[in-house]
């Protein structure tokens, strides 16, 4: 089935049409400082005609009454005015403002193209009772009409590691 961009989707995030829609699947946390422990996450990206679109994340460890949410974040992809020397024509700079509910906020810059976002953090803010994450690493991928996202992160007193993966499907509706 050809892809189709969302009606209403605003230009300029064209490159980041696919990520539109509801996705779920799981995935596992793996860090010294947190352990091992797989999960459930959901994501919503959808848009309202402006220059970017709306991002919200929450992964859920543990299942039925011992579920517990482990984080939640909301924010905004937009596709940067500049251009940076060398980025190839078929890519474009992306931006991602994220708001953690544990007390963090997030900049991260990349680029995206051909089904793929690299993102590391260029700014991290964070409350006094938020955990010390000092940088990160994002990427996501489409990959067969599944979404793919990967996590590294400086933390928790530990260097750059891997953090956290996890594969979602499209959800209906």
């Amino acid at each position: 089935m050809p892809f189709e961009f969302p009606e209403g989707l605003s230009p300029e995030v064209y490159p980041l049409a696919w990520l539109v829609g509801r996705w779920s699947g799981t995935g596992e946390i793996n860090h010294p400082a947190t352990g091992e422990r797989a999960f459930v996450n959901d994501v919503v990206v959808d848009h309202d005609g402006g220059p970017y679109l709306r991002f919200q994340s929450t992964i859920t460890v543990g299942e039925g009454d011992d579920a517990t949410v482990w984080s939640t974040e909301t924010g905004y992809w937009r596709i940067s005015s500049d251009r940076p020397v060398g980025l190839p024509e078929d890519h474009h700079a992306v931006e991602l403002l994220l708001a953690d509910a544990s007390g963090r906020l997030s900049l991260f810059l990349g680029t995206t193209g051909k089904g793929q976002i690299h993102l590391a953090t260029d700014f991290v803010a964070r409350t006094a009772t938020a955990s010390e994450v000092t940088a990160a690493k994002r990427m996501f991928g489409n990959v067969d009409g599944r979404l793919l996202w990967a996590e590294d992160l400086a933390a928790f007193g530990e260097p750059m590691r891997s953090y956290a993966a996890a594969q979602l499907d499209r959800v209906a509706g």
